[in-house]
Formats: C-alpha cells, sequence, structure tokens
C-alpha cells in the first residue's frame, strides 16, 4: 500500500498527518509521566490517581492513531488528508465513511483499552 492513497477504513492520513499524531502520543507521554510524578510526590490516594487516565488516552490515541495511519476524527468527519496540514479531503461513497467509522471506532476502544489498562497499572502501585 502506498503511503499517499486514501484506502477507505484502512488509511486516511499522510505521513505529515501521521507525524502529527506521533507528536501527540509524545505530549500524552510527557503528560502522563508528569502526573505520575506529581503523584508520587503528593503520595496521592487511589481515587485520585483515576486522574491521570486523560493524559494516558491522549498518548493512547496519539499512538494508536499513527501506527494505523489512521485519523479517527477524520474517519467520523468522513475527510482525509496526504497533502499539507489541514489540507482535507471528502469521502464521497457512503460504503468508505461506514468503513471509516468502523475503523474510527476500534481505534477509539483500542486507545481507551490501552489507557484502562495503564490507569489500571497506577491504581496498583504502591505510592
Amino acid at each position: 500500500m502506498s503511503d499517499s492513497t486514501y484506502v477507505a477504513g484502512t488509511c486516511n492520513i499522510g505521513q505529515k498527518e501521521i507525524r502529527r499524531r506521533q507528536f501527540v502520543a509524545v505530549v500524552g507521554l510527557f503528560l502522563s509521566i508528569s502526573s505520575l510524578i506529581g503523584l508520587i510526590s503528593v503520595s496521592a490516594p487511589t481515587g485520585a490517581r483515576v486522574g491521570i487516565f486523560l493524559p494516558l488516552m491522549v498518548a493512547a490515541v496519539g499512538f494508536v492513531q499513527s501506527r494505523s495511519k489512521f485519523c479517527l476524527a477524520y474517519g467520523f468527519a468522513g475527510t482525509f488528508n496526504f497533502g499539507k496540514l489541514g489540507d482535507l479531503s471528502r469521502v464521497s461513497d457512503p460504503q468508505d465513511k461506514a468503513a471509516d467509522r468502523a475503523t474510527a471506532l476500534k481505534i477509539l476502544g483500542k486507545s481507551f483499552l490501552l489507557a484502562f489498562v495503564a490507569t489500571l497499572a497506577v491504581l496498583v502501585l504502591p505510592l
């Protein structure tokens, strides 16, 4: 598969967009680590540690999207981009849109599962 070709339900972003998702994953990872350090430094109770889910979700979404070469927001919106950042094209075929939405839901589910498991790991840490 070429890195610059839209394939319904499989690939809806090009290399520049993939790099953007990788950046989001790194930012989410940085925020997660910073949050974890903060939780450890204040000996946060278990209930407060649940808050780490949000930065972990940011990291997971960026990671899964970059690995999948698929943007979940574009999938839900019926768009794709292989050109310069922000230069979107519309998906016209209803079957392609349905395939994109299904893939977007799978990416959201995978991201949620990753963030949930990582949050559970933080919850069981002896702080």
